[in-house]
């Protein structure tokens, strides 16, 4: 099996990157990456080839095109940061760059699974179905939301070539740390106290989100990788949890006492709760969540303090 992982040096595209290495011994496994937010460090044990360039560069597709063949394309590589206001910039890289993965599968006849994001549904009343409401707070999750309407007429014209995309609610994860203030809140929060320094929250800690584990969201991709269908479904938990329920599970992981410092929420594009309704994904593709946030906290913490 040939596989190509784009943003395969970040944090999700490097764990599904050594998850094929892992499972399919003679599988040839190549990462596409620009290295502007992923890092080598989550590659260090991967034994794959790494091409390095930009996927909004139509030039470096067709190359590619003439110099390999791709059963299988894992789509990872986005601007992840939910806080830059550049549209033009995130609409290129997020949404108009998903054309040239599609037209290249279309070439090699290669699957896409692909990141999509709770993003696209905004502050619509959880649970959040994927034919429900979809309004995004921000040009992220806009981009998001056209990259799956791109996904769709695709698949009206080629239906042939299996696409999948994931609506993914909170990961977190070994693999995240590189992403500095978009990694998820239960690293950071995990840095502040294990520095020893209170938490920051907004106000007042209520907000509530779908925190899914990086290994169920590997297994998700693992279960694409078998199917043979195309949609769109999300990724979570199905359960929402608050940001000071996080708190108190890694002081009591920690074993210290934690007070949290509250501040006003300078967003006005935030979401306040996310939950996610995974039923289509049970049922398609047979994903059922293994981690609860307590379990998927414990094994997190195993490989951060190793």
């Amino acid at each position: 099996m040939r596989v190509l992982v784009t943003g395969g040096a970040g944090f999700i595209g490097s764990n599904i990157a050594k998850e094929i290495e892992r499972r399919f011994e003679r599988s040839k496994v190549y990462v596409l990456d620009n290295f502007s937010s992923g890092n080598f460090k989550n590659l260090l044990s991967f034994k794959g080839e790494v091409i390095t360039g930009d996927i909004r560069d139509a030039r470096l597709w067709e190359w590619m095109i003439k110099e390999y063949e791709f059963d299988v394309i894992f789509h990872n590589a986005a601007i992840t940061d939910t806080t830059v206001t550049d549209q033009k910039l995130m609409m290129e890289n997020n949404a108009d760059s998903f054309r040239h993965v599609l037209r290249s599968a279309l070439f090699w006849k290669a699957k896409v699974i692909y990141a999509s994001s709770a993003g696209v549904y905004g502050n619509t009343p959880p649970p959040m179905r994927e034919d429900g409401q979809l309004k995004p707070e921000n040009i992220y999750g806009f981009s998001k939301l056209i990259m799956d309407r791109i996904a769709l007429s695709f698949l009206e014209k080629h239906n042939e070539i299996k696409v999948i995309g994931f609506r993914y609610f909170n990961v977190y994860g070994e693999g995240e740390s590189f992403k500095g203030k978009s990694a998820s809140m239960i690293y950071q929060i995990y840095t502040k106290i294990s520095s020893k320094e209170k938490p920051r929250l907004f106000k007042w800690g209520e907000q509530k989100r779908d925190f899914v584990y990086i290994r169920d969201v590997v297994k998700a991709n693992m279960l694409a990788l078998e199917k043979d269908v195309s949609g769109i479904f999300n990724i979570g938990t199905g359960e929402s949890r608050s940001f000071n329920e996080i708190v108190d599970i890694l002081s009591k992981e920690l074993g210290v006492k934690t007070q949290v410092e509250y501040f006003d929420c300078p967003y006005d594009f935030y979401q306040n709760h996310t939950e996610a309704d995974i039923s289509k994904a049970k049922q398609v593709l047979g994903y059922s969540p293994e981690f609860s946030l307590e379990e998927g906290i414990r094994d997190y913490l195993r490989s951060l303090q190793s």
